[in-house]
C-alpha cells in the first residue's frame, strides 16, 4: 500500500469519526424535546433517532454532500487540507459537547475546510460559491424555524381551545414523537450528507474519482453507506450534555410546544436539503426551541440562548483557526510535522477519552425531567423557578 492510499484510508476513519461526532453532537436536535416531555423514556430516545437518521440513505439523494465537496476547489483538496479541516471539525463537536453548548457540526465542517483551505492557496483556493450556499443556509434556517414554531404553537393553542385538551395530551404526545422521527429522519439526510462531501472531496483531490459532468462530485454509495451508518451509530451513543441544555435549559417544554418545537425544525431542515443547502440542523432545531417556547407563554432563558449564540458566532473562526493551525503543523520539516502533529492528536486524544468516560448519561438526564404535575405548576422562566428547568 502507497503513502497516499494509506493516508487516504486514515482521512476516511477521520470523517467517519466526525460523522459519530455528529450524530452524538446533534442528537439533541431531534430527542430534546421528547426526552423533556416524556413522550419517549430517556434511554429509548437514540435509538428512535438513530433508526431515523439511517433511513434518510435510503430516500435522499446527495445534492448536499456536492455543495460541500466543492468548498475547496479540487486542485487544493490534498490530503493535508482535509486533515486539518476533519481535526478542526471533530475538536470543535468534543469541545461544545464537552461544555454542552448546541453549536453547528455544519459551520464546524465548512470552517475547518475554509480555515485549511486558506491556509494551503489563499483565497483563490475556496469556492465561495459554495461557501455563500451554506452560509446563507446557516443563517436562515433559525429564522425560519423560529417562524414556523411560533406559528405552530398558535395552531395548536387553537386546536386544544376547540377539543379542550390540556398541554400534555396524548394526542399532542404523539404528534410529538411523529415529527421527532421526521426531524431525525431530516438530521441524517442533511448532515451525513457532509461527511460524504468531505470524502468526496478527499477521492476527488487524491485522483481516484473524477468530477462528473456540470461540475458535481459524485459520491460512491460505500461513502453513503459508512456515512449514514457512522451518523446513526454517533445518535445512538446519546450524547446526553446537549440533550440535557436543549430539553432542560432552554425553556420549560410541554408536548404541545414540543410538538411546535419539533415541526419547525423539520420543516426548516426538509426544506433546505431538498434546496441541496447544507444548513446547520443545531440552529434550526434550537431556534425552534425557543420560537415555541416564547409563543407558548414559557419564555426561554435568555442567558443560556446567549451563551449558545455566541457559541454560534464563535464557531466558524474557530474550526478555521483550528485548521489553519494543524495544517502548518504538517508543513513543517518532516520530524517536527511528525512530532507536532503527534503531540497534538495524542493529547486531544486522551483528553476525548476522559471527557467521554466523565460525562452525564440518560439516567442523569431522565432525573432532572420533571413530572407532569410538577409541569403543570411551573410558570414561565424566572428567578422564582428552583429545581427544574431552566434556572437563573
Amino acid at each position: 500500500m502507497d503513502f497516499l492510499l494509506a493516508a487516504v484510508v486514515v482521512l476516511i476513519a477521520l470523517a467517519l469519526i466526525f460523522d459519530f461526532t455528529n450524530g452524538f453532537h446533534d442528537a439533541a436536535n431531534s430527542v430534546a424535546t421528547v426526552v423533556a416531555t416524556r413522550a419517549l423514556p430517556a434511554k429509548w430516545a437514540p435509538a428512535f433517532a438513530a433508526f431515523f437518521n439511517f433511513l434518510a440513505y435510503f430516500v435522499v439523494g446527495t445534492a448536499v454532500a456536492s455543495t460541500i465537496a466543492k468548498t475547496v476547489k479540487s486542485e487544493y483538496a490534498g490530503v493535508a487540507v482535509v486533515f486539518a479541516a476533519l481535526f478542526a471539525a471533530v475538536a470543535w463537536n468534543f469541545i461544545t459537547w464537552h461544555l454542552g453548548m448546541p453549536s453547528s457540526s455544519s459551520h464546524a465542517i465548512v470552517g475547518g475546510l475554509v480555515g485549511a483551505g486558506l491556509a494551503a492557496g489563499g483565497f483563490a483556493a475556496i469556492s465561495w460559491s459554495s461557501v455563500q450556499k451554506a452560509a446563507i443556509g446557516i443563517v436562515a434556517s433559525p429564522a425560519v424555524a423560529i417562524a414556523i414554531a411560533f406559528v405552530a404553537m398558535y395552531l395548536i393553542f387553537g386546536i386544544q381551545r376547540l377539543f379542550k385538551m390540556h398541554d400534555n395530551h396524548p394526542v399532542f404526545k404523539g404528534l410529538q414523537v411523529v415529527a421527532a422521527g421526521a426531524l431525525s429522519f431530516g438530521h441524517g439526510a442533511n448532515d451525513a450528507q457532509k461527511t460524504m462531501g468531505v470524502i468526496a472531496a478527499l477521492l476527488l483531490g487524491a485522483g481516484y474519482t473524477t468530477a462528473e459532468k456540470g461540475g458535481s462530485i459524485g459520491v460512491p454509495e460505500w461513502v453513503a453507506l459508512a456515512a449514514y451508518t457512522s451518523i446513526a451509530l454517533g445518535t445512538l451513543w446519546g450524547g446526553w450534555k446537549i440533550i440535557e441544555t436543549m430539553g432542560l435549559k432552554i425553556t420549560t417544554l410541554h408536548a404541545n410546544s414540543g410538538a411546535a418545537a419539533n415541526i419547525g425544525a423539520s420543516v426548516a431542515i426538509f426544506g433546505a436539503t431538498s434546496l441541496g443547502a447544507p444548513i446547520s440542523t443545531t440552529h434550526a432545531a434550537a431556534s425552534s426551541v425557543v420560537g415555541a417556547g416564547v409563543a407558548s407563554g414559557k419564555g426561554a432563558n435568555w442567558k443560556v440562548v446567549g451563551e449558545m449564540v455566541l457559541a454560534w458566532v464563535l464557531t466558524v473562526p474557530a474550526a478555521a483557526g483550528i485548521a489553519f493551525g494543524m495544517y502548518w503543523l504538517t508543513q513543517l520539516p518532516t520530524a517536527l510535522s511528525w512530532l507536532g502533529v503527534g503531540i497534538v492528536v495524542v493529547g486531544f486524544g486522551a483528553w476525548v477519552v476522559w471527557a467521554m468516560r466523565h460525562t452525564v448519561n440518560a439516567d442523569d438526564v431522565a432525573a432532572e425531567i420533571p413530572s407532569e404535575e410538577e409541569l403543570d405548576v411551573l410558570e414561565p422562566i424566572g428567578p422564582h423557578l428552583k429545581g427544574h428547568g431552566p434556572v437563573e
